[in-house]
């Protein structure tokens, strides 16, 4: 056996001590603990990756309501959603904590007993080291020569080289526990370090939480102001409606009665259904909303009986066809108003005017500029209201009049 198998014999063999070396099961493959998580929080993780993806989607959803005509029923919703989804990522980080901090606590008592372990163990070796020392490096070699016979030297060679095999093993557990407990302390260190992140993060979502609640806040209370206005609104529209089918009656029952006595009307029928689809338009501009039903920014329903046609302030407004100025009057919720009849019961309705040219009793022609385009207080900004009634006073589908658009 060479020098170095026999350098730390010479002293008794102490018994009890190990010789392998164990492994720690945190780092079990050779990879930190914080790196090998847990299936329940690698499940976590993935709850929480969903529940973002859904997250970024109502919030893309938001901006796209925002680019519309304000929906405020369908933002608050949107808003309620969100809340949700960001109290459930609240939720799963504070599971994810949780798991950490158990990770943390039994990593911290594992370092503690491994720190111990070392401690004893390097006690352990320093004694053996100090024992060499004392009895000098030519001792194993004494003791060796020392023997009175054969089987006494065999004997003693044997006791040596276990006693020399089990003082390396004590040197190399003294080394495999201290690199077990610098890896358990950079363990410790990566999942205080991801602990951390998640406290950070988990209060940046509290934050946002928050944010959201105030902002509902803000909607439900906007969204009241919002129904009141509307009602109010409905309301002026409702009267302005039954003053609009006023003027028309009395004029159907005017042209009615010239009729009974046989009297030429005044104004002799330019409008038929033949004219379906061959009317020009009273203005060029994009149809900012259509004949029927809509939906008000409060939620509430709407039947628009004309189609709001938008252009810049000013542009002159025309008529769609020859007929007589009935009404030139300002309307609550129509605003400036002008109301021509083309005979035989039917009648073109221009709403929205910044300024009328014409007075009631006059004649107008086709194309004949009749006031201009105002509307810019108004939620769709400037524009024309125009609508086509037919006998009775039914509201007519403009579009359906006018040329089709190219």
């Amino acid at each position: 056996m060479g020098a170095a198998v026999l350098l730390l014999a010479g002293y008794p063999l102490l018994s009890g001590l190990p010789l392998t070396a164990h492994r720690s099961p945190l780092t079990a493959g050779g990879s930190p603990l914080w790196a090998q998580q847990p299936p329940s929080l690698d499940a976590s993780r993935r709850r929480l990756e969903e529940i973002r993806a859904e997250r970024e989607r109502l919030e893309a959803e938001r901006i796209r309501l925002q680019g519309q005509v304000r929906n405020a029923g369908a933002e608050l919703r949107n808003l309620e959603r969100q809340r949700e989804t960001t109290n459930r990522i609240v939720n799963e980080l504070e599971s994810q904590m949780q798991a950490l901090g158990s990770q943390v606590d039994q990593v911290s008592a594992e370092l503690i007993l491994a720190e111990d372990n070392l401690a004893d163990k390097r006690a352990v070796l320093e004694r053996r080291l100090a024992e060499i020392y004392k009895r000098g490096r030519l001792h194993t070699f004494q003791a060796l020569l020392s023997a009175g016979s054969f089987g006494d030297l065999v004997s003693r060679y044997k006791y040596l080289a276990l006693q020399s095999r089990q003082d390396r093993a004590l040197v190399t557990e003294v080394d495999q526990l201290r690199r077990r407990v610098a890896r358990q302390r950079n363990d410790l260190l990566g999942l205080r370090s991801n602990l951390d992140r998640n406290r950070e993060e988990r209060a940046g979502e509290l934050v946002r939480y928050d944010a959201l609640a105030r902002q509902r806040q803000t909607q439900i209370g906007r969204l009241r102001r919002s129904e009141q206005s509307a009602a109010q609104q409905l309301t002026a529209l409702q009267r302005d409606e039954r003053q609009l089918l006023d003027v028309i009656a009395r004029l159907e029952r005017a042209r009615r009665e010239a009729a009974a006595r046989g009297v030429a009307p005044t104004t002799r029928g330019t409008i038929s259904t033949a004219d379906l689809g061959r009317l020009d338009w009273p203005v060029e501009g994009t149809v900012v909303y259509d004949f029927g039903r809509s939906t008000m920014e409060s939620g509430a329903e709407i039947r628009w009986n004309g189609v709001g046609i938008g252009a810049a302030p000013g542009t002159p407004v025309k008529a769609v066809e020859g007929g007589r100025v009935e009404l030139v009057s300002r309307l609550s919720t129509y605003g400036l108003t002008v109301l021509l009849t083309h005979g035989d019961g039917y009648y073109s309705f221009y709403a929205q005017l910044a300024n009328a040219n014409v007075r009631v009793g006059d004649t107008v022609t086709k194309g004949q500029a009749i006031g201009t385009v105002g509307g810019g207080s108004t939620n769709y900004g400037p524009h024309l209201h125009f609508e086509i009634r037919g006998p009775g006073g039914a509201a007519l589908d403009p579009t359906a009049w006018l040329r089709r658009r190219r």
